[in-house]
């Protein structure tokens, strides 16, 4: 693969050894591959060492639709991987490559930082068990709204399985029943199923 033309001579050479030969390559392909396969880009064919040839198991053109596409499978190490969104109308094609691209930020924030949130009502079911246990501790009309905000804060979750299709009542009483074990929480209404 080349960023510059390669001549016809040279083609016909690779072609008659069965080797692939590109010419007029993007950087930013080149990267890609320089990535999957574990290549070094050179400036010159002299005195090229092994060490810098990348590997794969296999390579494969392909045409799908109108487009020519290479294909890179079995690459040793790789840490990349490319999706090719094909779609009927450009529109759908960027709202594809938007909500991947967001999917894919989502499970790299999740992975370089541990630490997650609980949702689906999960915050909501902690903070009501932890209000309803401090209002025991209460005498007088204060229990009883304590009491009252602790039930309204269940509403949330109670909408949410409400919402999805499920039965809002067992669903919380689910909920309430997981909330009082000792350890802390951080079921919601998706953990119920």
């Amino acid at each position: 693969m080349s960023r510059l033309a390669i001549g016809d001579l040279a083609t016909q050479y690779f072609a008659d050894r069965n080797i692939f030969c590109a010419g007029r390559v993007d950087v930013e392909d080149l990267e890609r591959t320089r990535w999957a396969t574990g290549a070094w880009v050179q400036t010159t064919v002299q005195g090229i060492l092994p060490d810098v040839l990348g590997k794969c198991g296999e390579f494969e053109e392909r045409q799908i639709g109108a487009e020519r596409y290479n294909f890179l499978t079995g690459c040793a190490d790789t840490k990349t991987a490319t999706i090719l969104i094909r779609g009927g109308a450009q529109q759908f094609i960027d709202e594809a490559d938007r909500s991947l691209n967001d999917s894919i930020m989502i499970v790299k924030r999740a992975m370089r930082n541990t630490k997650v949130v609980g949702g689906g009502g999960a915050i909501e079911m902690e903070l009501s068990r932890y209000l309803r246990e401090y209002a025991r501790t209460i005498n007088g009309k204060q229990q009883l709204v304590i009491n009252y905000f602790a039930r309204a804060l269940e509403v949330i979750p109670m909408t949410l399985s409400q919402n999805s299709g499920a039965d809002g009542t067992k669903i919380l009483n689910q909920l309430r029943k997981k909330h009082a074990e000792p350890r802390p929480r951080a079921d919601g209404m998706g953990s119920t199923a």
